[in-house]
């Protein structure tokens, strides 16, 4: 193997790794179609798909791991690890992109021309002259097949405290991180540890509040576009908190197992970069979403 301190780029020796990631994903997205068409062994084979893909994906990190600590990469393969991850996060960045421009339509396009605006006042006037151009969205056009939302949930109550969460866990975060360039291993620990407790009260809250929304409110992802939206750019956001508190929990065990150093600690950077586009995300979900 080539030493960290040569100019060449370090390659590994051959992996099997990306064949069972490949086997996974292939096995989840069978099970998932088998699901939707209510086949009794989908979930069973969706799990066993995620199975596969977490199997890997903790060894795969594990191998990545052992090879950085070994000495193997250099500068430029640190470089090409902060491409990757800039890209990935670019590619998350498209990713709610896509879902903020849904609902930008539906509540400049879609519910208007519904209510009659423009030239779309037949519409309204042939098929729901009682439908309302109001946003939240609480009565669909057709309360037949979508029940009235009893309220939607209140900006300033939980949303708030998460958002407030949120923001301090990427201060809290950035104080682990201080500890770390300083070489002040108290300091990074206890940053650490605070962010994940954080990170764990945000998706409390937020299983809570789905939870009150399905009860309480008959807000669910089949009463109407609303409901559809809100459960859609939540619940993501809420899967990117989940994958992002489980990499702070690796981060912390191995900040506790002293992985990194003043001078040499990427991955730790990397998640951090993570943990703050999901608190970015959530300022604009808070605004769009819940407030506005």
């Amino acid at each position: 193997m080539a030493n960290a301190q040569h100019d060449k780029y370090y390659v590994p020796h051959s992996s099997y790794w990306p064949i069972v990631g490949s086997v996974g994903l292939f096995v989840l997205v069978a099970g998932i179609a088998n699901w939707l068409h209510e086949a009794v062994y989908g979930p069973y084979v969706t799990l066993f798909g995620a199975g596969i893909l977490i199997y890997m994906t903790f060894n795969w990190f594990a191998d990545v791991i052992n090879e950085s600590r070994s000495g193997y990469y250099n500068k430029q393969v640190d470089r090409s690890f902060r491409w990757g991850m800039g890209w990935f996060i670019f590619t998350e960045v498209m990713f709610f992109l896509a879902f903020f421009g849904a609902l930008f339509y539906v509540r400049t396009f879609s519910i208007p021309w519904l209510g009659g605006d423009t030239y779309h006042g037949l519409t309204n006037l042939l098929l729901w002259p009682d439908f309302k151009a109001v946003w939240p969205l609480t009565h669909a056009p057709d309360l037949d097949q979508y029940p009235p939302i009893k309220s939607v949930i209140p900006a300033w109550d939980v949303p708030a405290i998460n958002t407030l969460i949120l923001l301090t866990s990427g201060a809290t975060l950035t104080f682990a991180h201080w500890g770390l360039v300083s070489n002040s291993r108290r300091g990074l620990k206890l940053g650490m540890v605070v962010t994940v407790l954080l990170g764990l009260v945000f998706l409390y809250l937020q299983v809570h509040e789905y939870h009150t929304a399905y009860t309480k409110f008959g807000l669910t992802l089949g009463s109407g576009i609303y409901g559809s939206l809100f459960f859609l750019l939540t619940g993501f956001h809420g899967l990117h908190v989940s994958l992002g508190t489980l990499m702070l929990i690796v981060l912390t065990i191995r900040c506790f197992k002293g992985h990194f150093s003043p001078k040499s600690h990427f991955a730790f950077e990397a998640i951090a970069w993570y943990w703050h586009f999901v608190d970015v995300v959530w300022l604009f979900l808070f605004i769009f979403v819940y407030w506005l």
